[in-house]
C-alpha cells in the first residue's frame, strides 16, 4: 500500500469537508470532488448577464449610426500569424453548438462613398482593459489592414453612457 503525505491527506480532507458543505457545489472528476463556492457561481452568472446586456447596447449604438454590425466569428492565432475560425462552444442545456466567441466582438461596416467602406472592429469590455494577448491581436489586425481601426467600448462615468477608446491612440502600433 502506498503512503500518503500529510499535505495530501490534509488536501483530501478539506475537499471532502467542502463536498458536504451547503455553501459549495460539488462535481466529481476521477473520484475526486471538485468544489465551487455557490456565491461565486451566482456572481459569475450575474457578470455574464451584465456583459451580454452591455454588448447589446453597444451593438444598438452602432446600428443607429448607420453601421452594419455583425458578430465577428474569427480569431487570430498569434503563433501561426493568421486568422482562424473561432472555436465553437457546446451549450449543455440546449444541446447545441453555439457560434464561437471571436475577437473582436463585432465588425462594423459603413459605406462612405463610391466603392469605399469603413471597416472597424469593436471589442466590448465593461472596464475597458485588454489583456496582453488581446493587444497583440489588435496590433495584428491593424498591421494587416483588416480593420481601419479598433475601438474598445467601456461603460462611461454616467449611468447608461458608453465610452469608446481608439486602440491606436491609446496603445499605438
Amino acid at each position: 500500500m502506498k503512503k500518503i503525505s500529510k499535505d495530501r491527506k490534509k488536501e483530501i480532507l478539506e475537499r471532502l469537508e467542502r463536498a458536504v458543505n451547503e455553501k459549495y457545489e460539488v462535481k466529481w472528476k476521477d473520484g475526486i470532488p471538485i468544489t465551487k463556492k455557490k456565491s461565486n457561481i451566482i456572481r459569475g452568472k450575474k457578470a455574464k448577464a451584465v456583459g451580454a446586456r452591455f454588448e447589446l447596447k453597444v451593438r444598438k449604438y452602432w446600428e443607429e449610426k448607420n453601421y452594419i454590425i455583425d458578430k465577428w466569428s474569427s480569431n487570430v492565432d498569434l503563433e501561426l500569424g493568421k486568422i482562424i475560425p473561432a472555436k465553437r462552444k457546446f451549450n449543455p442545456f440546449k444541446k447545441v453548438m453555439v457560434i464561437g466567441t471571436g475577437f473582436p466582438d463585432f465588425i462594423g461596416i459603413r459605406h462612405i462613398g463610391g466603392e469605399s467602406y469603413r471597416v472597424i472592429g469593436i471589442e466590448v469590455k465593461i472596464n475597458g482593459l485588454l489583456s496582453k494577448e488581446e493587444k497583440e491581436k489588435c496590433k495584428f489586425y491593424l498591421q494587416k489592414k483588416i480593420f481601419s481601426n479598433i475601438l474598445i467600448a467601456k461603460k462611461g462615468e454616467k449611468r447608461g453612457e458608453i465610452e469608446f477608446i481608439d486602440f491606436q491612440e491609446k496603445w499605438g502600433l
